[in-house]
């Protein structure tokens, strides 16, 4: 896939370190010049100096040519920019990062794609390491409003030996909580489960789950027995 990334900085940067070593072909955009040798030279991709809200540095990217652009400035006003232009260019995806949720009607009547709203991410992650520390977030789905969770069974867990189905349908285990994987350590098996899975002690649940509902589901899946 052929990703135009505009913005090189912390996340802008990131994403391109991640996207190279997924084999994507890759082209970052960003009007500092120490930023685009920097990439160039840590990832090998091709690196254009110039504005992401200017239509001939966009040209220069060869954003035409893109499958996704990802607009991922510090401004919302120059992706807003770089998401219209890229839109009359013919980019079929485009995926922005927001600041200020101000932004989100315009991002929205320009058409694009995916709003990535950096305060939700962060203020969720923050709250699940706060209140969660037996949980780990593995990634966020749906613009930050849901993640998949990994959490382990305690050795006298309550629901070691239960099945998902009788766990799905307890009334206090939270019914948009859902199991989308397990690895047992010691078989070192990794299965999809279905309802007649059983459970075991030190099984890592994979679960996916909105920020609000993740606190009760950890709660009833580790609590132990007196």
């Amino acid at each position: 896939m052929r990703v135009l990334v505009a913005g090189g900085g912390m996340v802008g940067g990131e994403l391109v370190h991640r996207l190279t070593e997924n084999k994507h072909d890759v082209v970052v955009l960003d009007q500092r010049k120490e930023v685009c040798d920097a990439l160039y030279a840590e990832t090998g991709v091709v690196a254009v100096h110039g504005s992401a809200e200017r239509i001939q540095s966009l040209k220069e990217a060869e954003v035409d040519k893109a499958d996704v652009v990802v607009a991922a400035t510090g401004s919302d006003a120059n992706n807003l920019a770089c998401a219209i232009l890229a839109r009359s260019l013919g980019v079929s995806r485009i995926i922005v990062r927001m600041r200020d949720p101000a932004y989100e009607e315009a991002y929205q009547l320009a058409g694009v794609d995916s709003i990535l709203r950096v305060t939700d991410l962060m203020v969720n992650q923050m709250m699940t390491e706060v209140e969660q520390p037996r949980v780990r977030r593995i990634t966020t789905i749906g613009e930050g409003r849901a993640a998949i969770y990994m959490v382990i069974v305690p050795r006298e867990a309550l629901i070691a030996g239960r099945e998902v189905a009788d766990i799905a349908k307890d009334r206090d285990y939270p019914s948009e909580c859902v199991f989308v994987a397990t690895y047992n350590q010691e078989k070192e098996v990794f299965s999809i489960p279905k309802g007649d899975t059983v459970i075991n002690a030190g099984d890592e649940l994979f679960l996916i789950s909105n920020p609000e509902d993740i606190t009760q589901a950890v709660d009833f899946l580790t609590a132990e027995k007196k």
